[in-house]
């Protein structure tokens, strides 16, 4: 990981006091590190309900796959979008950076999954169990700005913001193929359709980022 010497400065204006455990941020630190990072508000808008679409399916999946991690995906979910408004900028994949940035503040599994947000290393994993990795990118592909919408609606806006040349609209199909098999494999043990999510989220108390 480019956790380089020259980083160090930066790195050190954003140490936050955790009152959690050292492995996982609390709420207060991760509302405290978007605001350090000055994240736009419609980006926060976005994670925040990203973060709600996750809680949900880690809470309806956690009876069959008792091993997940509830504060992992929370938290995860709440920064995955961490570095995008620098990104604006940059030009960097916010992706890759905002995996890196939490490793190198010693976060190595949200790291990870955040890295994973919007391309997973693997989907050809439909019997094994869901892990934690596989709920935030799929809440992420169900979040078109701050709704919660159908996984086609998504691809539309992705496809027309970022699909400028045929190469880019090929690979976007390809992971959107994808992304319908991960959810296949996220909703064939639970009673409900993934179109019940929406209705779902809405009784999930968000925390208020004002309140931290």
């Amino acid at each position: 990981m480019r956790c380089l010497r020259k980083n160090a400065k930066f790195l050190k204006s954003l140490e936050i006091k955790n009152k959690n455990k050292p492995d996982m941020p609390d709420l207060k630190y991760c509302f405290d590190l978007i605001e350090k990072m000055k994240m736009m508000d419609h980006i926060i808008d976005h994670s925040v309900m990203v973060k709600n679409v996750a809680v949900c399916m880690c809470s309806l999946l956690k009876p069959l796959y008792p091993e997940l991690d509830s504060n992992l995906v929370q938290v995860s979910a709440l920064l995955h979008d961490i570095t995008k408004t620098r990104s604006f900028t940059t030009g960097e994949k916010h992706d890759k950076s905002g995996g890196r940035l939490l490793t190198c503040l010693g976060y190595d599994q949200i790291g990870n999954i955040i890295r994973q947000h919007v391309i997973l290393d693997e989907y050809n994993n439909f019997n094994d169990p869901v892990t934690e990795v596989e709920i935030v990118n799929y809440a992420d592909k169900r979040v078109l700005h701050h709704d919660v919408v159908p996984l086609f609606k998504r691809l539309e806006y992705i496809i027309d913001k970022y699909g400028k040349t045929e190469k880019f609209r090929m690979r976007i199909k390809k992971m959107w193929k994808n992304t319908e098999q991960l959810e296949i494999k996220l909703f064939k043990n639970l009673d409900i359709s993934p179109e019940a999510i929406a209705c779902l989220v809405e009784t999930i108390n968000s925390p208020n980022r004002k309140k931290y």
